[in-house]
């Protein structure tokens, strides 16, 4: 094992993978754990939902066994990942679902929803069972991309805020590593009402992020939870939520996370900064081409006349230490999941085997399970590491 998440924020190429806050789908959750554990990130964020934590504990473990192959193979920095949980304060875009009713769609609509859903969460009567036609619900992060497309404008969203009196309690007790708190300018006492809830598990975290997107007085707001906070015996990031979800749209999505970052990064907060919400496969080099990557600040002298040694002048710059990938993330491995899922239908009472480079072990375990197929589990351990090296310089 190769470094660890802890040293990656503190050399700028911290790397989370988020599975989203309202994503419940547990194969998917799971199988995206697993690749990504290998391609060496150093964070997976997930739903406070006790049933998706263990789904991502059980990919981390898992992922042990395959660590030495994957080195083997060039997979480099490959360390166990801090399990995030996300709670938030009040209405959020993360922390909803799309409803509605199948049988209310007009026989000759052309179903723009289903077609633009990433997650695939959209079925109709003559693709599934009658139970399960319109938002299956699990699948759903609620991107909300299929609101404004629907021609009879008949879809809705149902939102929830954490409850953590009743969260708190049973998510942090079943061994994560981190939280983040989603929350919105002119929020305070909702902030400081999650906040006091969650406040007694604090001392068993390693790090505590804080996720805000833009807005009016933005930064003395941040100043104000950091109050609210203090001490914190833990690492803190500041979370840049630019456009929400719609990092696999395109390359530009990723502006209004970067220019958000900028923002923060000039309010010299104390914690680190971590961009979010748009990020894609364009993000670091955009970040590169404006000096705002924190590896870029490090040992970088300038030669001055006579061969003096000059310092970065941009080296007390506050810089972004880390990218969290969402959307783009997923979507870049739903093509190999999608295969995984629709490849085989186990036989009753088969027995799947896989091999770990050194015996063939049986396992009693589903075929959708992305490392009962080594050839699926490293293309897509390669497709992860392909933005994961991105950040982490291989």
């Amino acid at each position: 094992m190769n470094s660890s998440p802890l040293q990656s924020l503190q050399n700028g190429n911290w790397f989370k993978l988020i599975c989203g806050a309202s994503y419940q789908n547990l194969p998917a959750v799971r199988n995206l754990t697993l690749a990504y554990t290998l391609a060496g990130v150093d964070c997976i964020d997930v739903a406070a939902d006790p049933a998706v934590i263990a789904a991502a504990q059980e990919a981390m473990a898992t992922a042990e066994h395959w660590v030495k192959l994957a080195q083997k193979r060039g997979f480099r920095s490959i360390h166990k990942p801090w399990l995030m949980v996300s709670f938030n304060d009040g209405e959020d875009p993360h922390f909803r679902k799309a409803e509605f009713d199948s049988t209310a769609c007009p026989a000759d609509c052309w179903r723009p929803c289903e077609k633009v859903c990433p997650a695939g969460a959209i079925a109709f009567n003559d693709q599934a069972e009658p139970s399960e036609g319109g938002v299956i619900d699990p699948l759903c992060y609620g991107c909300g991309r299929c609101i404004p497309i629907c021609p009879s404008q008949i879809i809705w969203t149902r939102s929830y805020v954490s409850t953590p009196e009743n969260i708190a309690p049973l998510v942090l007790s079943t061994g994560v590593d981190a939280i983040e708190i989603h929350t919105q300018v002119g929020r305070v006492s909702d902030f400081r009402r999650l906040w006091y809830s969650v406040q007694p598990w604090i001392g068993q975290l390693k790090l505590v992020a804080i996720s805000c997107p833009d807005g009016r007085d933005l930064i003395d707001y941040l100043w104000t939870l950091y109050e609210i906070i203090s001490p914190l015996p833990c690492p803190l990031i500041w979370q840049t939520d630019g456009r929400p979800m719609s990092g696999d749209i395109g390359a530009g999505t990723t502006t209004a996370s970067i220019k958000l970052g900028e923002k923060v990064c000039s309010a010299n907060l104390p914690g680190y900064v971590q961009l979010a919400g748009g990020t894609n496969h364009s993000t670091v080099a955009k970040l590169k081409s404006i000096g705002l990557l924190a590896q870029q600040q490090q040992n970088q002298p300038q030669s001055g006349e006579g061969g003096a040694v000059l310092m970065n002048p941009q080296a007390s710059k506050k810089t972004v230490a880390g990218v969290a990938y969402g959307s783009y993330a997923r979507v870049l491995l739903s093509p190999l999941l999608e295969k995984l899922e629709s490849k085989y239908t186990p036989e009753p009472g088969s027995t799947p085997k896989h091999n770990l480079g050194l015996t063939t072990i049986a396992q009693p375990k589903a075929l959708t399970q992305l490392e009962t197929h080594p050839d699926l589990l490293w293309q897509a351990v390669s497709l992860a590491y392909s933005l994961v090296a991105q950040l982490k310089g291989f």
